[in-house]
This record gives structure tokens, C-alpha cells and sequence, in this order.
């Protein structure tokens, strides 16, 4: 008899169970695509909008949503290859445009009401565009052709998930939310040294860091370099790998090696409320994808016996199922029965 009372035959009324629990749920609908924040700081959005199977579609220019008429209305919709994809000016919030990020199309800038954009989408993939003069403030979309998943602008479903694409964004847990000039992470793996300005138009004034979110290699020195704009700055990582002075004179460097995986995040001190934030990525040597929070990744977790890990199955098949739960109580009141019965060893 298998340790701690399981036997093949408990795993398999659990998976039992689970496969009629599941026949009997309804099938899940499409994921959420990964975005890779670019809808961090818009109002409006609530999810991506099934328009498949549907020939034209029309979005609203100058929706109710982020303090005002600065909305697309739906910020985020999925269509079918070959649909056509109509924005339709309200006439209020001033002028507007529809620009995508890709540069596959742009719009006129116009206020006027009833104003008509469109754009046919013939290939797979996700398509960010925003309005021009309101973009810091949210008004931001994306077009979703097809079954693209990637954060990619106008890539292939292919590129999109992954293959031969750029690397996931990170997951930076909401400190982007209030930072105005960040789109998604700049990919500058490869180089030796990367400069970020600080000091950059952003957040209502000179006050960002520009790019706000990198990616470097291990061993990379990146050099933030102060404009002379926004009074008095510093670089302070969240984690205290790096700290330097708080100083406003144009031309001040401050310098850092990474050499060690993870995610660094850091901000100026003085303006963080404002979103002055910015973060460095490096991805581990390893192969990890830098998602940590600025320490190197587990080498590994504990070693697992394989009966620990049956019931380990077992317990999961049992606990995601009702059924699954009953067949697993049932088959180990079974064996409990037989252990009591059977001859102790000599």
C-alpha cells in the first residue's frame, strides 16, 4: 500500500470527479491581452470589448471619462481580420486625433462634431493609439484583431506571444499607475550604458524621468542626467541599492551598475507624488525574465517526496471539484478500512 494511505486508485476518482465538474462548467472566454500598462491611467477602460464577427465598428472621440470628454468610448475593443473600425467625433473636449502608436494610421485633429475616422484592420494583432494632445491625461485605446494576446503594436499574433517578439512586460504592481509619460518598458539590452534623463517633461511639468522604464543587461551602468528643469531632483531606489544627491544643476550625473537580476524601482523624492518614478529591469543571467523586486531569483524550492506529492494531486483534483472531493473522502475511508484489517509486519 502507497504511504500515507494513497493509492493510484484515489488520484483517479478525483480526476474523475474533476472531469465532470469541469464538462459541466461553460467554456472560458477569450484572456485579457497583456497591454503592458498602457491603459494604467485611463478612467474609462474596464476590460476589452468582443466586436468579433461584426464588419464595422464605431468608437466614440471624446467620450465621457478621465475628468472630462478626454475618452475613447470603448477605450478597448476586439475585432475580426478585416474589419472596419469607425471613430466618431462628439464635438466636445476640444480637439482630438486618433494616432497609433505603430504609426499605421492617423487621424485629422479636429473638434468637429459628427467628424468620421476609419481604418480597415486586415492583420492579426494589438493596435495602441491615442489622442495626441490628451494622451497623458488617458485618452488612450487599442484595437485587438483577432486572437492576439502580446503587448505589441500592429505584430503578429506570433511576434505578440512571444516568438521572436520583444520580452513581457514586467509586472510593475501599480507604480506606473500616476505616471504620466510612461508607455511601456524600452528594451536596451545589449548596451553597455544607458542614459535617463531626469528632469523630463512629464507629470504636469519637468517632472519625470526619461525613458521612465528600461531594460538592461547584467552589468550595464546606467547615467540619469539632470536637465536643470523642476527645481531640485534625486534618484532614490525603492529598495536602497542606490541613493544620490538631491540637487537641481543641469548637466549633474549619477551613475549605476546592475549586476544582479530583478526589477529596481525607483523615484525623486520630492516629486514622487507627482509621478516622478521611473524603473530599471534586468533580467537574470540565468534566462529569468527580471521580475523581481531588485533581488536575485530562487535557485530552486524544496524537494518533494513523490508521495507527498500524490496527495499534493490529489488534494487539488479533490478540493477544485465537489465531486472530486467526495470520490477522494470515499476512497480514503476505503483504504483507512484495509490498513486496520491487514497483518502488522514482523
Amino acid at each position: 500500500m502507497a504511504a500515507d494511505g494513497v493509492t493510484r486508485r484515489n488520484v483517479l476518482r478525483g480526476a474523475a470527479g474533476l472531469t465532470v465538474a469541469a464538462a459541466a462548467r461553460p467554456a472560458l472566454a477569450q484572456s485579457e491581452p497583456n497591454y503592458g500598462g498602457w491603459f494604467d491611467n485611463v478612467g474609462n477602460y474596464d476590460g476589452t470589448v468582443d466586436k468579433r464577427e461584426q464588419d464595422e465598428v464605431t468608437i466614440q472621440v471624446g467620450a465621457q471619462g478621465n475628468g472630462g470628454p478626454y475618452a475613447f468610448g470603448p477605450p478597448a475593443v476586439r475585432v475580426s481580420p478585416g474589419t472596419t473600425v469607425v471613430w466618431e467625433w462628439t464635438g466636445k473636449g476640444g480637439s482630438h486625433n486618433v494616432v497609433a502608436e505603430s504609426g499605421d494610421f492617423e487621424s485629422d485633429l479636429t473638434g468637429e462634431t459628427g467628424y468620421t475616422f476609419d481604418y480597415t484592420f486586415e492583420d492579426a494583432g494589438v493596435y495602441k493609439y491615442a489622442c495626441t494632445p490628451h494622451k497623458t491625461m488617458g485618452m488612450k485605446g487599442a484595437i485587438v484583431v483577432g486572437d492576439a494576446t502580446g503587448s505589441a503594436s500592429g505584430e503578429s499574433s506570433a511576434e505578440t506571444a512571444g516568438e521572436g517578439g520583444s520580452e513581457a512586460e514586467p509586472n510593475y504592481d501599480g507604480w506606473f499607475d500616476n505616471v504620466g509619460n510612461y508607455d511601456s518598458t524600452v528594451d536596451e539590452t545589449g548596451s553597455d550604458e544607458v542614459t535617463i534623463t531626469v528632469g523630463a517633461d512629464g507629470n504636469g511639468g519637468p517632472y519625470a524621468f526619461d525613458p521612465p522604464a528600461v531594460r538592461v543587461s547584467p552589468g550595464t551602468t546606467v547615467t540619469w542626467e539632470w536637465t536643470g528643469s523642476g527645481g531640485s531632483h534625486n534618484v532614490v531606489a525603492e529598495n536602497g541599492a542606490f541613493e544620490s544627491e538631491l540637487v537641481g544643476d543641469a548637466g549633474h550625473t549619477f551613475e549605476y551598475t546592475f549586476e544582479e537580476g530583478g526589477v529596481y524601482k525607483y523615484a525623486c523624492t520630492p516629486h514622487k507624488s507627482m509621478g516622478m518614478k521611473g524603473a530599471v529591469v534586468v533580467p537574470e543571467a540565468s534566462g529569468g525574465d527580471g521580475t523581481g523586486d531588485g533581488e536575485a531569483a530562487s535557485s530552486g524550492g524544496p524537494d518533494v517526496s513523490p508521495a507527498a506529492g500524490a496527495v499534493g494531486v490529489s488534494l487539488l483534483l479533490a478540493f477544485l471539484s465537489p465531486l472530486g472531493l467526495a470520490a477522494f473522502l470515499r476512497g480514503r475511508q476505503s483504504d483507512q478500512r484495509v490498513a486496520a484489517t491487514a497483518p502488522g509486519d514482523d
